[in-house]
């Protein structure tokens, strides 16, 4: 497996003609369907709807995965599955139609605080759902963060191996809360690939407004070792904080496919947010193909997976825009174009909102 993927990801990044440069507008060619926003703090099956961080369509059912970031504190660690049309009239209602708990390796629940959930996926193979979760860095507690496959009912099957530069150690590793935000299968289910929301710490400082940072893309078999990692250049934050400067930041929170049968090619969404100012959210066009691999090895001078800008939301016409952290392709519209949905995380704070939002790409 290890010398076939190996070769795929030769061929491709020798065949792909590349530039490093980011494109300053939007895509013309990306439109607004529309938008849902739930209500805040519903119950469904005596578990409290909120804080989705992951989703993911299932084309065979017309139905949406999605991924609940509560630490096990509100109710267990657990996805939900959900209908709603998506089409060129925009996002219907939305009918939750399943939650299920996700298990431990014993069949027991997570206790509270002892896993993150962030982003979900469905196997394109198996059926079943990859799950990333970020682990923990607070005073002495170095938890490593972790990707984690569980069957449809929620019960636990295998759990990947990570990057050596992933594990939580005093003084590398990835900072808090900025860990495995973002997965996503690729080349038709042959490969796995994660990106850290920040920078791990031996790589550099986190965006500020003068300055981007670097998070890393892995790519990995999809049940083998990691087979390499690329440096991907997250943009400076937009705007600076208010009234206190120094309290914003600018990460990557979900990566997706851009074809299910490219090695190479992605949509990674960088989600900003400022204090006294709000959320920016932009979609970049990502191509691993002529980065340099550093997997376990220092940036150095390697060269960048090369970006492009797909869409700045705040160029579509949205009235709000809170704390996106998922994407997911939807389904195909009858004029050939193809949607992409997104949900917000509202953190379960009165203040926010979790908002489904459709857009149309031709």
């Amino acid at each position: 497996m290890r010398s076939k993927i190996g070769l795929l990801l030769a061929l491709a990044a020798s065949t792909v003609a590349l530039t490093t440069s980011t494109a300053a507008q939007a895509e013309p060619n990306v439109r607004l369907l529309g938008e849902r926003v739930l209500p805040h703090g519903m119950d469904f099956h005596g578990t409290t709807v909120g804080g989705l961080s992951g989703i993911d369509y299932l084309p065979a059912t017309g139905e949406y995965l999605l991924i609940s970031d509560d630490r096990s504190e509100r109710a267990p660690a657990r996805s939900y599955t959900a209908r709603f049309p998506v089409d060129a009239n925009g996002v219907g209602p939305m009918t939750l139609t399943g939650t299920r708990p996700l298990r431990t390796a014993d069949g027991g629940f997570y206790p509270p605080k002892s896993v993150d959930p962030e982003e979900i996926r469905v196997d394109p193979w198996t059926g079943d759902y990859f799950w990333t979760q970020e682990g923990e860095r607070a005073g002495d507690v170095l938890a490593d963060p972790a990707v984690r496959v569980a069957r449809p009912d929620g019960a636990f099957v295998a759990e990947l191996p990570i990057p050596d530069n992933e594990r939580m150690r005093p003084d590398s590793g990835p900072r808090r809360n900025a860990v495995l935000e973002a997965a996503t299968f690729a080349a038709g289910g042959a490969l796995f690939v994660t990106a850290v929301e920040g920078p791990l710490l031996q790589d550099g400082p986190e965006a500020t407004v003068t300055s981007g940072a670097v998070s890393r893309i892995t790519v990995q078999a999809r049940s083998g070792p990691p087979l390499a990692q690329y440096a991907y250049p997250m943009e400076p934050v937009f705007a600076e904080s208010r009234p206190e400067p120094g309290r914003g930041g600018n990460g990557v929170a979900s990566i997706l496919a851009a074809d299910p049968l490219d090695p190479t090619k992605f949509l990674v969404l960088e989600r900003a947010f400022v204090d006294g100012v709000g959320n920016k959210i932009r979609v970049y066009e990502a191509d691993i193909a002529g980065a340099t691999n550093v997997l376990d090895a220092p940036l150095g001078n390697a060269r960048p997976v090369a970006k492009r800008l797909l869409v700045d939301l705040d160029d579509v016409g949205l009235p709000d825009i809170d704390n996106i952290e998922g994407m997911t392709w939807g389904p195909r519209l009858p004029s050939g174009e193809r949607t992409l949905v997104l949900v917000s995380d509202d953190n379960f704070a009165e203040n926010q909102i979790t908002q489904i939002v459709a857009l149309a790409l031709r």
